[in-house]
This record gives C-alpha cells, sequence and structure tokens, in this order.
C-alpha cells in the first residue's frame, strides 16, 4: 500500500457518537441474556432512538452471575422490601447474589441522561412486578424490581421507563423530553456551575417548564430573582429536583394552548392582526384535538423566527429534543 493510501484512509472519519447515554437493559438491545438464553430486542430502541442516544447495556442478572440460560427468578415476601429466589425453589434466597451484581453498575451511571428498562422483570421492572406469597400466589400490591429500586433510590432524578411503555407516543416524548431537559442541565449547568449558567439555562426552559407545571414556573422565577443570595449548591440542587419533578408528568393540550398563546403575544406589534388571528384559529383546533402540536408550533415559529426577538427564538420550546424524531406529530 502507498504513502498516500495510508494517509487517505487514516483520514477517514467514523461517524460521531451521539453525546446522550443512555442506559438500556442488555435484553432489549438484543443481547441474549434473558433466563430461556434469548432476547426481548427493541425494534425502537435499536432502530430509531440509537440515532440519537449512545446505549450503555447492562443485565444485573448475568452480572450477578446466574448464567444464561437460567432458572426464572421471581419476587417474594414484603413488596416494601421483597427478596429474590428461583420460581420453582421459593426458599432459595439470592437477593445478596444479585444486588452485590449490580452494586458497582448503580455507583456508575453519573454520566446517564435516562434508563430504558425491561418490564416485567423481577429486576429491571419498574413498576407493577408481581410479588409472591408463601403460598405460591401473587399478592395484589406490586412493586419494583430490584435493580431499578436501586436505580431510582441512588438517582432519583434520572429519567427512567419500561420500554413498552415508550410505543405510547404521550409518554415517549415525555420521556424524550426529561433526557435532554436532564442532559442540557448537566452540561450546561453542573459542568461548571455559576449562577449566571443557572439563570441562562432557566431563561431558555421557561416555555417548556410553563407547559408542564405553571406553580413550579412562577416557584422558580421567583427564587431565581435573588439567586445570587442563596448557596449555589443547594440552589442548583433544588432547582434540578424542582425542574425534573415538573417535568415527570405529559403537558396537557391545554397547556400547550397556554404557552402558545402567551408566545404569540410576542408578535402584537410585528404582525398584522389577521394573521395573528389566523395563529390564534390553529391552536383552538389543535386544543379541540383536530390538529397535532406540531402544526400550530410551526406556523407560529415561522413568524416568531421572522419578527420574534431573540429571547423568544431562543426558547427551548421550540425545539426540546431533535425535530428528526417527530415526537409533535402525534401529540
Amino acid at each position: 500500500m502507498s504513502k498516500s493510501t495510508l494517509i487517505a484512509t487514516s483520514s477517514i472519519q467514523e461517524p460521531a457518537l451521539p453525546a446522550i447515554k443512555v442506559g438500556l437493559s442488555a435484553c432489549l438491545a438484543g443481547h441474549s441474556v434473558r433466563y430461556n438464553g434469548g432476547h426481548s430486542q427493541s425494534k425502537l430502541c435499536v432502530k430509531q432512538l440509537s440515532n440519537h442516544f449512545q446505549f450503555d447495556t447492562f443485565c444485573p442478572e448475568v452480572a450477578a452471575g446466574f448464567g444464561t440460560p437460567r432458572p426464572s427468578l421471581r419476587l417474594n415476601g414484603d413488596p416494601e422490601n421483597p427478596t429474590l429466589s428461583y420460581t420453582k425453589d421459593p426458599n432459595s434466597d439470592v437477593t445478596e447474589q444479585l444486588k452485590q451484581g449490580f452494586a458497582g453498575k448503580i455507583q456508575d451511571c453519573g454520566h446517564l441522561d435516562g434508563y430504558i428498562l425491561m418490564k416485567n422483570s423481577p429486576s429491571c421492572g419498574l413498576e407493577r412486578i408481581k410479588v409472591y406469597r408463601d403460598n405460591g400466589y401473587p399478592m395484589d400490591t406490586r412493586t419494583s424490581g430490584l435493580f431499578a429500586s436501586a436505580l431510582r433510590k441512588r438517582w432519583p432524578l434520572l429519567p427512567l421507563e419500561e420500554e413498552g411503555r415508550l410505543h405510547d407516543p404521550v409518554l415517549r416524548e415525555n420521556f424524550i423530553l426529561r433526557v435532554y431537559a436532564h442532559h442540557h442541565f448537566r452540561t450546561e449547568v453542573l459542568s461548571n456551575p455559576g449562577y449566571h449558567r443557572l439563570l441562562q439555562f432557566h431563561s431558555t426552559y421557561k416555555y417548556v417548564l410553563m407547559a408542564h407545571c405553571q406553580s413550579t414556573y412562577r416557584r422558580l422565577g421567583r427564587r431565581l430573582s435573588g439567586a445570587s443570595k442563596e448557596p449555589l449548591e443547594l440552589l442548583l440542587s433544588e432547582y434540578q429536583a424542582q425542574l425534573m419533578q415538573a417535568l415527570a408528568k405529559p403537558a396537557k393540550r391545554g397547556s400547550h394552548c397556554n404557552v402558545l398563546l402567551h408566545l404569540l403575544g410576542y408578535l402584537k406589534q410585528s404582525v398584522p392582526a389577521p394573521a395573528r388571528q389566523h395563529i390564534a384559529e390553529i391552536i383552538h383546533r389543535y386544543r379541540e384535538g383536530k390538529l397535532p402540536l406540531v402544526t400550530p408550533m410551526t406556523l407560529l415559529r415561522h413568524y416568531i423566527d421572522r419578527e420574534g426577538s431573540e429571547y423568544v427564538r431562543a426558547q427551548r420550546y421550540w425545539q426540546p429534543y431533535p425535530e428528526e424524531l417527530g415526537l409533535t406529530n402525534s401529540l
């Protein structure tokens, strides 16, 4: 091979990996780690979300040394503090073995901005996991898998969701919104903490907050008016907690309409009344469920980009996540 060929070959760059890292149950990535030796590959994760997320895959049961294939496992006893056993041997207690297997992983999740978990798993299931009585029958009370529970306890602000629920457009949009909000706050504020950085972040996220929880939007606004008087570390911690809590529930149509009309108000002096009335009518049709959210947002943003101030154009509400995901098409 000639020297020129070597130089040309070395200049080829691999596509950059997505900057956002999200944890993923290994079976959902297509790894054959399930108890029966199979997998539960998620096309949504592997074919779509992998274009935007760099997945960090993990199987707590394999990490704990249970092997593949392996006897199935189940939770027993107190739903608040269940034990883990083999399904066909309820007297076997392998709780500590599983916990020791994932202990190191739990501590190593600080670089993640979300986690997608496998449903119905006694280790990874986020909710509705059966807990069995001594007589072999499940209790009415359901719980979380042991790994999911430990993950939530150690990283309470980390967006978590079960893969099955992500097939609901509203829940998928909400999870991805939270992942990006978590990433933006971590990289734009926590990476180099400062009062100014926090105020900048809040300035761009104001209308995202308003759409999800007006009371939190107002409360954080008042809190930040005297931000410099508070200890920075405490302020950042409490702000992030309230931010992620506010975003935990999907925004309703009425809340989106309130934000859209508020943003329309910025065009009062620059856009003729007939055009503004047309936009208001489109927003109303969205409120009635006749149009998806993308329609009024696209129309309004067209005018904002032309006539709006730098402040309103910079609002993350317009694009809290990549437009290519098409999430507002189904809202």
